[in-house]
């Protein structure tokens, strides 16, 4: 039995024999048993209603002795109920309280991108509840009730559990920047193999640093591989070679990290070729940019290109 719980226990015995004793020896003035239990409760609580009163030189020893016992058992019962919503306030703080939410989201690291991941979550309306797993954070970064931080390693099983990885809906693995390229990779293909191995279901999207890893990442069960390095590549390369600033480029890129970048079912539009595909969606307002077909992602496909069932549309919506 938990400690205060025993407190309680106790408090409550002794309160009950006290307010039988004093209904035995006065029962003039305590005319029913639970006006004794009601004068001992009011008595060791200090509250003192005056409401009854022992008349007799027992009645009063006995109140005396309720004082001095039942005060101090009360009052620890209080005491220890006070420490114990403290102890546990500092350990949601400190990330050693379990999840206990369903239809959650994980994201494992904290650096700036799980940062900005999570700030702009909490902008969305409903979006749902966020679990931060991370060995280096003493303490929850965010204030906001949507954010439950748990302290430790994302490869340990006991750690995943306390994120309650078997009720999520999506897991997010960021690299270690502060780690060896390689070994930043190997921690997150760890990381993937003790998910998928107690929720294979759960939907894993994985940053890789080094491409010699990514079939090594595939195989230990993501479901979709961020390329943060070839990404970035990308970008530095057209940067290279522009003969003029890439603010544009820049600016277009910032667009996907919001409601704007979004994947559509290709299923209204099989059979159909990219250009005709593209230009319904122009009509409505939305610039189709891509297909992701199977693992494989096309950006602006060579004509014809037929659309596939399975197909996934890369699109920017129009903005409200």
């Amino acid at each position: 039995m938990p400690f205060f719980l025993r407190i309680l226990f106790i408090a409550m015995l002794l309160l009950f024999g006290f307010g039988v004793l004093a209904y035995l020896v006065e029962p003039e003035t305590f005319i029913t048993l639970f006006d004794g239990i009601w004068w001992a409760i009011i008595t060791a609580s200090t509250v003192g209603y005056g409401d009854f009163v022992p008349k007799t030189i027992l009645g009063k020893l006995i109140g005396i002795l309720l004082v001095l016992l039942g005060v101090g058992f009360v009052s620890s019962y209080f005491v220890t109920l006070a420490s114990s919503a403290v102890k546990r306030q500092n350990d949601y703080i400190e990330g050693k309280m379990m999840f206990k939410g369903k239809e959650h989201t994980i994201i494992i690291g904290w650096n700036e991108r799980s940062k900005a991941i999570i700030e702009k979550f909490l902008q969305e309306e409903n979006y749902g509840l966020i679990v931060l797993i991370d060995q280096t954070l003493e303490s929850n970064p965010f204030s906001d009730y949507h954010v439950h931080f748990i302290k430790g390693r994302a490869t340990n099983d006991q750690v995943l559990i306390k994120a309650n990885i078997y009720h999520a809906i999506k897991v997010l693995i960021t690299a270690d920047q502060n780690k060896d390229e390689l070994q930043a990779d190997m921690d997150t293909i760890l990381t993937l193999l003790a998910i998928k191995g107690l929720n294979p279901t759960v939907y894993t999207v994985a940053e890789i640093l080094t491409t010699e890893q990514i079939s090594n990442a595939l195989r230990a069960g993501a479901d979709e591989l961020i390329q943060t390095n070839q990404i970035t590549s990308s970008v530095m390369t057209n940067c290279l070679h522009s003969t003029e600033k890439v603010d544009a480029l820049m600016i277009l890129l910032e667009q996907f990290n919001g409601s704007r970048f979004v994947f559509q079912a290709s299923t209204a539009y099989i059979g159909q070729n990219f250009i005709e595909t593209s230009k319904q969606l122009l009509e409505d307002g939305a610039l189709l940019f891509g297909v992701k077909r199977g693992r494989d992602t096309i950006i602006n496909p060579s004509h014809p290109f037929v659309l596939k069932e399975h197909d996934i549309l890369l699109v920017i919506s129009a903005t409200s």
